[in-house]
């Protein structure tokens, strides 16, 4: 029987996958993946938005302990202004790869 494979939602090329308040944002194979966690959100209209977001860019070395594992972080409005940071930040790291 053939594999059934998953298809995600993608920003730029990239994976974006989502856990509730979490969205992690890049492909698991490489080194680093970014990890976007929702800390506010306001109301526009009838939806709920994504207000303010911590971005952390992580490294996927399973060996390493978890605190160690957190290369950079910030703090973005919107979620627009958070995958943008977190784009630039995995391109570079790509770069150096």
């Amino acid at each position: 029987m053939a594999e059934k494979k998953t298809k995600f939602f993608t920003y730029k090329g990239l994976p974006l996958v989502r856990c509730k308040n979490t969205i992690y944002y890049g492909d698991m194979s490489s080194d680093y993946v970014a990890m976007l966690q929702i800390l506010s959100t306001k109301k526009v209209g009838d939806l709920e938005v994504a207000d303010r977001i911590r971005v952390q860019m992580i490294s996927t070395d399973e060996t390493q302990n978890p605190v160690e594992r957190i290369v950079k972080t910030s703090e973005k409005d919107g979620l627009y202004n958070a995958l943008d940071i977190a784009q630039i930040w995995l391109q570079r790291a790509a770069k150096d790869e």
